[in-house]
């Protein structure tokens, strides 16, 4: 598990950020910070531990060097200017090591030194980016063949510096130098994974929330709309409106609802609707069915709609008596023992999504107004079905003797009552718990 950082480094490491940035540029810009101070860090002990054990050659470039990377770091944290930063100080990661080995002597007498110039082309794979790193590792490589080249033709006239070092001496701080870089180029790539880790985990989180909350607008969107309909909403621009040829609607309207409803306060009339029109969902849901709406005190369903219901007429009949019975029997449901009154209708539909806020999914067409009118003339606890559903039905369902009721704008019209199924249309284990013969 990985360890808090200390609080300063932190604060130092987030100073340079600006509001704008982002993720990748905020990482770039606390790895420098990070490979600043630990340069910075590296070379104050390097220096101090040639002083105590070697010979004391000038101070003066190794101490300017301490000086331009803490100088360029503040006047990165004044300005903010990141790019002026990265360039100038990678620039002194890289040619600063030469001029101190070059002010020593050689590579034997600076034991090195000048590994640590390697820092340039591994931080500008941090800092830039791998195509931009290799001009900074090509320089790199020419600064050292050129020191080779002039230790090589000169090395009589600096052999002198050479016998001025203790081979202990230098050998200590040939292990150091690689120590020392070997242990900044671990911490960077450290420091690197662990923060793009991090990135990653934030960024899969985000992910996982805004999946979650997609899946809630998807679950959402599928309780206000049936499925393909959703589903060209998310993608189609266009109005949305199908014509059917054949659908069975049905309304389920509660008799005398608002004389109850003046008695009670408006949460008792929220939460008698609600236990009444959920079981309706859940039967809605059983059968196969596709709630439409509900208006008021009234529920709409329809079947047809999709083309794999299979005999949805049968199916709608069937959930206009469960519905009915279910008021009848679960006075948990129906605590003020409510009657309803169900019609029927079967034939074309238009069907669509109104409006761009607040949408809703209707139904429209002559068949629509034919199920309310009989539902609204029907006699309460009873289903009423048109002629067309009632001869789709007959082979299936008892049904009483046609009436002859006026409905609004249809005239004299014939409406059947089904009071239920055929003994024979029962499956056998029905037949049998209702006394008829298997």
């Amino acid at each position: 598990m990985n360890q808090p950082q200390p609080t300063l480094f932190r604060s130092l490491s987030t100073a340079g950020f600006s509001p704008d940035d982002d993720a990748e540029t905020r990482l770039k810009k606390s790895l420098l910070i990070f490979a600043t101070g630990l340069v910075s860090l590296g070379s104050m002990l390097w220096l101090f531990l040639y002083w105590q054990m070697g010979p004391r050659f000038s101070s003066t470039a190794p101490f300017a060097f301490q000086l331009l990377l803490v100088s360029n770091l503040v006047f990165f944290l004044k300005s903010g200017n990141f790019s002026f930063f990265r360039y100038s100080q990678l620039a002194l990661f890289l040619f600063m090591p030469f001029v101190v080995q070059w002010s020593i002597g050689n590579f034997i007498t600076a034991s090195g030194i000048s590994l640590w110039g390697l820092l340039a082309p591994i931080g500008a794979v941090l800092f830039f980016g791998v195509r931009e790193s290799a001009a900074w590792f090509f320089a790199y490589i020419f600064l050292t063949a050129l020191s080779g080249f002039f230790d090589y033709f000169l090395a009589d006239s600096i052999g002198a510096n050479a016998s001025r070092v203790p081979i202990r001496v230098s050998v200590f701080f040939f292990a150091l130098n690689f120590a020392a870089v070997s242990t900044i180029v671990y911490l960077l790539l450290r420091y690197s994974t662990q923060e793009k880790a991090k990135a990653q985990a934030s960024l899969e989180e985000t992910h996982r929330l805004l999946q979650d909350e997609q899946d809630r607008s998807e679950r959402l969107l599928l309780n206000i709309l049936p499925g393909p309909i959703a589903e060209r909403l998310k993608y189609e621009k266009q109005t949305i409106a199908d014509g059917f040829a054949d659908v069975t609607v049905m309304f389920v309207d509660i008799v005398n609802f608002t004389k109850l409803a003046e008695g009670m306060s408006p949460q008792q009339v929220f939460a008698m609707l609600n236990r009444i029109f959920s079981s309706f969902d859940e039967l809605a849901e059983q059968f196969g069915m596709e709630k439409i709406k509900t208006i008021g005190d009234a529920y709409m369903v329809a079947g047809g709609l999709n083309k794999d219901e299979g005999n949805y007429s049968r199916a709608i009949a069937e959930l206009a008596l469960a519905m009915r019975d279910l008021l009848r029997t679960d006075f948990e449901v129906n605590s003020l023992h409510l009657e309803v009154r169900i019609g029927i209708g079967t034939g074309p539909i238009v069907a669509g999504v109104v409006g761009k806020k607040k949408f809703i999914y209707d139904l429209w067409g002559d068949t629509v107004n034919l199920a309310s009118r009989i539902t609204s003339e029907g006699v309460p606890g009873m289903v009423h079905v048109d002629e067309t559903t009632y001869r789709r039905l007959a082979e299936h369902f008892e049904f009483q003797a046609p009436q002859i009721i006026h409905l609004k704008g249809k005239g004299n019209t014939p409406v059947y009552r089904l009071l239920g199924p055929l003994k024979s249309a029962l499956p056998a284990e029905a037949a049998v718990s209702s006394g008829a013969p298997a």
